[in-house]
């Protein structure tokens, strides 16, 4: 008697969690979302990070020196200064841009090498709990990863598939490194683990993950409040009339202490160690 393991395979019809083109079809996205759900999730186990300390904020920005030489070439590369067109306009405006906002690199590898160093040093259990989370890829999320790499932490990068940026930064191990295609999951990720975040200088994904995160605090969905840390108070003052929402009427002025503005690396630390202290370990003492 034949038996179904003396069938060849190649007889056997295709499984459906083995057909490509039914997985990447539109019928399947909610397989698909679920495995993004899913898969992060047990490797978050398998590596026992159970906190975060979330940095994120412009992929653009630079460190110095780079940006500098970006800057450099932009000039030379303008044939008439009297007259430049509006090409060679557009590159030095990037290239100044990327020099005004360099220092805020810095201050993000400072910061995750500050905080990561902490983390490291906490007692007993507690050693390592907290890991510095990035968004994976360039800019700002690189310097939170470099931060930790510099002091030998580990730190994750929740990355996303993007067509103008390629793979995530090297300064994240490889079994904490992540890829998305769905936003909302790669912000549920952001957001579930974290004990802590800080909003540098960026753009409009910056902001959404920003205010999805203070939306979610302001009407309790978040059982521990995170506290929320916006870095740089002339970029922030100068996009966000913050007390403008007040004097509408679109938030309570108590909303405006869900966060708080700060310029300095060392108030920065201070601030979320004494917040991630009383709130999460405080109780365990």
């Amino acid at each position: 008697m034949t038996t179904p393991h003396d069938i060849p395979e190649e007889r056997w019809p295709l499984k459906a969690y083995k057909n490509l083109d039914f997985l990447n079809s539109d019928p399947a996205r909610s397989i698909r979302v679920l495995c993004e759900f899913t898969e992060p999730g047990l490797r978050f186990a398998e590596e026992k990070v159970e906190d975060t300390i979330v940095l994120f904020g412009s992929a653009r920005i630079k460190p110095l020196e780079e940006a500098e030489k970006l800057r450099t070439a932009a000039r030379s590369s303008i044939k008439d200064p009297e007259n430049p067109t509006a090409e060679e306009k557009q590159m030095l405006h990037r290239a100044e841009c990327a020099v005004q906002s360099a220092p805020y690199y810095e201050a993000a590898v400072k910061l995750s090498e500050s905080l990561t160093k902490w983390s490291m040093s906490l007692p007993g259990p507690h050693q390592d709990r907290f890991l510095i989370c990035s968004g994976g890829g360039p800019g700002i999320m690189e310097a939170a990863n470099l931060g930790a790499h510099n002091v030998g932490g580990k730190s994750v990068g929740l990355g996303i598939s993007l067509p103008f940026e390629q793979g995530v930064n090297e300064y994240i191990p490889e079994k904490l490194k992540f890829e998305f295609h769905y936003f909302f999951v790669r912000k549920y990720w952001f957001v579930f683990l974290a004990k802590a975040l800080v909003a540098f200088p960026g753009g409009f994904g910056t902001m959404d993950e920003l205010f999805e995160t203070l939306t979610l605090v302001q009407t309790q969905k978040i059982e521990k409040v995170p506290p929320i840390v916006l870095f740089g108070s002339e970029f922030w003052n100068d996009v966000f009339n913050f007390d403008a929402l007040v004097k509408w009427g679109t938030i309570s002025p108590e909303d405006v202490e869900l966060f708080k503005i700060v310029d300095t690396v060392d108030e920065a630390h201070n601030y979320i160690v004494e917040c991630l202290s009383e709130r999460f370990l405080s109780e365990d003492r």
